[in-house]
């Protein structure tokens, strides 16, 4: 049975250099090649691939971002390619999971896929999104926030810039995301979300709400010791005392 391979990878000569170390293995079959996370996310959902090798940074959506699109799907094996350094590697190598550190030589590449082609073979492959997900966000460098969430609704994959988030307010365990006139409905955790977000543009005002600070045109007094904040397009949020003093700072720098 062919094994079936997603290169996923921003740099050309990167994705033909992997292309042409699996072009004379008969067990192989290449179905596809992606030089950014949202095509390779439409590619492994449509051809299901056994094996991604996988560029751990991409500009725009990192690997981080594919993992969060197939969340759900049955995993694939993954070979990280990746300019980490070492002491991120010890990371993959703490979770049995193989990398290729550019650049490689063909030995080592022909090393990482036999071990992947073992994995497949006895049903192991199949590692979970949370696993690889939390894996990546311990190996990013620090300081290194989301500029994009993967959205998953009615059937399809959005990629959307934090940037064009307004607010989030929970909602169970769900998180909604408005965006001007829209609102998208993402399974997340205001204390993981928070951390995914860049502190200098997104601000916590409330235990069940994150605020964008570019929006933000006022803070008005309110009941309680608590105010109000007051966005742009007229909304208007709750901001506890818990959170005030962080925000009021901010905006007056």
């Amino acid at each position: 049975m062919a094994v079936r391979v997603l290169i996923v990878d921003d740099e050309p000569l990167a994705r033909k250099r992997v292309r042409d170390l699996l072009q004379d293995d008969a067990e192989i079959e290449v179905v596809g090649e992606c030089s950014t996370s949202e095509a390779a996310v439409a590619a492994a959902l449509e051809h299901k691939p056994d094996l991604v090798f996988l560029d751990v940074q991409m500009p725009e959506a990192d690997g981080f971002a594919f993992l969060e699109g197939i969340r759900g799907e049955k995993m694939p094996a993954v070979i990280f390619v990746t300019a980490h350094d070492k002491y991120a590697l010890r990371a993959f190598d703490s979770q049995a999971m193989d990398y290729l550190l550019k650049p490689f030589s063909e030995d080592r590449f022909r090393q990482a896929l036999q071990r992947a082609k073992e994995q497949i073979r006895h049903g192991n492959a199949a590692l979970s999104a949370e696993r690889l997900a939390e894996l990546l966000r311990q190996t990013q460098q620090p300081n290194k926030f989301s500029d994009r969430l993967v959205i998953k609704t009615g059937g399809r994959v959005l990629f959307v810039k934090t940037g064009e988030i307004d607010y989030v307010e929970a909602a169970g365990n769900y998180l909604v995301l408005h965006m001007g006139k829209e609102k998208h409905l993402i399974r997340d955790t205001m204390l993981n979300l928070e951390a995914r977000l860049d502190p200098e543009r997104f601000l916590r005002t409330h235990r069940s709400t994150i605020v964008n600070i570019e929006r933000i045109k006022e803070l008005q007094p309110w009941f309680g010791g608590e105010y109000q904040v007051l966005l742009r397009d007229g909304r208007k949020l709750t901001l506890s005392r818990t959170y005030r003093a962080r925000v009021q700072k901010l905006l007056e720098k």
